[in-house]
């Protein structure tokens, strides 16, 4: 019998995730803010829920990929009631990016209420979710994570178990986003320093991505850079701006110093107070060569 299960969170990352369960033969009973949003999986099969608990059933499992941890709290605690809705035995899959904190107070809120919470974040723009190349990290009770995890190879090409503690998918989350853009600010530096030697950033990043620095960060956002390309948007500035303050808000909790933390965050809000929301996370790269004294190259 094919297996229902309920999907919260449409966007850039969402709607690729969800298709790709569709094609896996999961049905699915869909919500998401902008209803017009589900449409593409609606001529796939799936159902309209009108409310977001209305995606869930007793002992049923829940996937949500949201934007941050107000939304996320929202639908475990909220009017939908999600953690109440899916007792007993109920399973929430929550893939979004949020603080160890409210990953684990959720999973407590889950617990208390006769259902269970699984840590999926994943790491993958919506390219890759279309493709489904995803990594996924992982981490919660053994026994829900074997149930969810048909479900979660739908969706990804790889899944990394982090063992039974609940934030520990989240803190890796965490840190890989802050590696990542932390490397967006070395490239970004790097490019500024080529441009006023009169070298071709272009050539160098190629080769140095090809080389030295042979990884998907610097070979996907060394090209944007180098060639100061960063729209469309596949993760926007706000967005890179709210993962930077929850690596620093968990480097507080476990009085663990991260300065590039620092400099990254401001570097976010110089890059927002200058009107480039909606460019590219990567656009951050652009505040190295406003030190420079170099014009935008885009």
């Amino acid at each position: 019998m094919t297996q229902k299960i309920g999907f919260v969170g449409l966007g850039a990352m969402g709607l690729p995730m969800a298709a790709n369960l569709i094609a896996a033969g999961f049905h699915l009973t869909v919500y998401n803010r902008t209803a017009s949003k589900a449409e593409p999986l609606l001529a796939k099969g799936a159902d309209r829920a009108d409310r977001a608990g209305d995606v869930a059933h007793p002992g049923g499992i829940v996937v949500s990929m949201l934007a941050d941890d107000a939304s996320l709290k929202a639908l475990v605690t909220g009017e939908d009631a999600l953690a109440e809705r899916l007792k007993p035995d109920g399973i929430h899959i929550s893939m979004s990016t949020v603080s160890p904190a409210t990953t684990r107070e959720l999973a407590e809120y889950h617990a208390a209420r006769g259902s269970v919470m699984v840590a999926a974040p994943v790491f993958g723009r919506p390219n890759a979710a279309e493709a489904k190349q995803l990594r996924i990290c992982i981490s919660g009770p053994a026994d829900a994570k074997a149930r969810v995890k048909p479900i979660l190879d739908a969706m990804g090409r790889d899944v990394f178990d982090f063992g039974d503690n609940i934030g520990a998918a989240s803190v890796v989350k965490v840190a890989g986003n802050f590696m990542i853009a932390a490397a967006m600010e070395a490239m970004g530096e790097a490019v500024a320093m080529m441009r006023k030697s009169g070298v071709d950033p272009v050539a160098a990043l190629e080769m140095l991505s090809k080389t030295i620095f042979s990884s998907p960060v610097y070979q996907g956002y060394g090209p944007a850079i180098a060639h100061g390309r960063f729209t469309p948007a596949g993760f926007r500035l706000p967005l890179g701006l709210k993962d930077i303050e929850l690596a620093l808000e968990t480097s507080r909790a476990v009085n663990a110093p991260m300065p590039t933390a620092s400099l990254l965050r401001d570097r976010f809000v110089s890059a927002i107070a200058k009107g480039r929301a909606d460019l590219d996370w990567s656009a951050i790269a652009l505040g190295a060569a406003d030190d420079a004294g170099l014009k935008e190259s885009r």
